[in-house]
């Protein structure tokens, strides 16, 4: 058998006369750009997350980037957030000129750990960026206290949760804006590239709004700006599979139940977390191996199955080729999870349109690889979960 990593085929051929009548409706409008699909999508979004405004953008780059600009966050200023994440979280911030600072993960969530956000702030800290990695939310409770103590922005990077939420929170709730990333393989995907910005803050929506379109409030008036509009064809796309997201996120939790009731008792890898009270949505299911020479081959033995299992993110941004960018970075503490997360992390088949067989069958290959290792395993939780403390059990 042959398990995709991406369902984006099936999907749209699930709900075909929906996207093409969007699609066919924006070509018969004759606008394309800044048209009145994108004005009813921007609706749509905003009333979905319970926010005043949301503006559509060309990436999910853009807008976190263009949310640091809106908020006078530039040169000189410091960005907090974590480094088991994409590479974009860093790049907006080294784009706007800040300098991108990192801490330590949740060895449980991958999340932000707040207990090591205010050992990083200094007088030149501006702002901090959780990212709600994998599906579920960072603790936004705890991060905004510790915004509103050291009066620091927030901007949440929901790239990956659209849906998610914590424990009497919503994304977008507690934070001066949240973004995210409409790329193909995220839970909302278009057919290419564009984002979203969604806040309660007036005046970050015109900033953002002025900042995507050239500068521009008017026809023929421009101030600084730039090119970062979300265009009506990829609204139209999203328009339609926002109605079902939802549904499709909790299609991803019910495979993500199959996965844990039937990997549960494996030896040689740990399990995702779901925090009691969050409302995890599952854009990715990531398990971590136990030994970090485990990973490759796990990997090697799925694809070799038929079972396409992906790395997401297998090198932590402070290890890469393009760090630090102008020399914009630094670490504070050791990062010990978020190594180990980047190190040990196998993504397996995740989409709304899987079948139980499909599911069936990567739990059957994990299942066969894992007793070929189990006598191999180290007792107890490996590198990246093993810690004695957490801040998730405070």
């Amino acid at each position: 058998m042959k398990v995709e990593f991406y369902g984006h085929v099936r999907q749209y051929h699930n709900i075909k006369s929906e996207i093409d009548t969007n699609i066919q409706k924006v070509l018969e409008s004759g606008q394309y750009v800044m048209g009145p699909m994108l004005k009813q999508l921007e609706g749509e979004l905003a009333a979905y997350h319970g926010t005043k405004y949301a503006i559509g953008l060309g990436n999910g780059t853009d807008a976190i980037w263009l949310a640091l600009m809106a908020l006078g966050i530039g040169p000189g200023d410091e960005v907090i957030t974590h480094p088991n994440t994409f590479f974009a979280t860093a790049e907006a911030i080294w784009i706007a000129g800040a300098t991108a600072v990192f801490v330590d993960c949740c060895p449980k969530t991958k999340c932000i750990d707040p207990s090591k956000i205010e050992a990083a702030i200094t007088p030149k800290t501006k702002a901090i960026i959780p990212v709600h990695l994998y599906g579920q939310c960072a603790d936004m409770v705890a991060i905004k206290q510790i915004a509103d103590k050291h009066n620091l922005k927030i901007i949440e990077d929901n790239a990956q949760a659209i849906g998610a939420a914590g424990p009497n929170f919503k994304i977008g709730q507690l934070s001066d804006a949240a973004t995210t990333s409409f790329i193909i393989q995220k839970n909302l995907g278009t057919f290419g590239d564009s984002g979203a910005l969604v806040t309660n803050n007036a005046d970050i929506d015109a900033q953002v709004r002025r900042l995507r379109n050239h500068g521009s409030t008017a026809r023929n008036v421009h101030s600084y700006g730039f090119n970062s509009r979300l265009d009506d064809i990829h609204a139209g796309i999203l328009s339609a599979k926002l109605k079902h997201i939802d549904s499709y996120n909790d299609a991803r939790r019910k495979w993500a139940a199959r996965y844990t009731a039937g990997l549960k008792d494996c030896k040689t890898f740990d399990m995702p977390v779901e925090l009691p009270g969050y409302h995890h949505v599952f854009h990715l299911y990531v398990i971590e191996t136990k030994k970090v020479e485990w990973r490759d081959q796990l990997v090697d033995f799925l694809v070799k199955n038929g079972v396409d299992a992906k790395t997401h993110y297998s090198i932590a941004i402070h290890k890469q080729a393009g760090y630090p960018w102008g020399k914009q970075a630094r670490i504070v503490g050791p990062v010990p999870y978020a190594e180990a997360n980047a190190a040990c992390c196998v993504s397996l088949p995740m989409f709304p349109e899987l079948t139980a067989e499909e599911v069936d069958y990567v739990i059957a290959k994990v299942k066969e690889w894992d007793a070929q290792h189990a006598a191999q395993a180290p007792a107890g939780k490996g590198p990246a979960q093993a810690g004695a403390t957490c801040c998730c059990s405070k």
